[in-house]
């Protein structure tokens, strides 16, 4: 083999052994950018009164909004799409609880139901 061609089969090779959950993120839906999902400022209002509550709201309204896109798209299959739902349905459920509970969300609730919720994302994303 030429210094070329035992360069590229190496590559090939290095390639070929990459799990898929280290291909990139897909872009194709908002939620998909994580970085502009925590950024995320949302209103407060009805049953809605923490800021951090709206957020955790917005962000899982945004999911659920991907997920049924992503369903229509025939990207996900039915159980997909209902199993990722439940699982952002129960995040949201969990935080309102919460500030029922405590009348607030601490920034430490907010960054593990953010890792929920981007979790969820990853799945969708992938």
């Amino acid at each position: 083999m030429t210094g070329k061609t035992l360069i590229l089969s190496t590559l090939l090779a290095t390639l070929a052994a990459i799990p898929a959950s280290a291909q990139p993120m897909r872009r194709d839906y908002p939620s998909c950018n994580l970085a502009q999902q925590h950024r995320l400022r949302a209103p407060t209002g009805g049953a809605i009164r923490d800021r951090l509550q709206a957020h955790i709201a917005m962000r899982a309204n945004i999911l659920q909004a991907d997920i049924s896109t992503a369903r229509k798209a025939r990207r996900l299959t039915q159980p997909q799409a209902q199993g990722l739902w439940n699982q952002v349905d129960r995040i949201r459920r969990d935080a309102d609880g919460f500030v029922a509970k405590q009348g607030f969300l601490s920034g430490g609730e907010l960054a593990s139901y953010d890792r929920s919720l981007d979790m969820v994302a990853m799945k969708l994303c992938r």
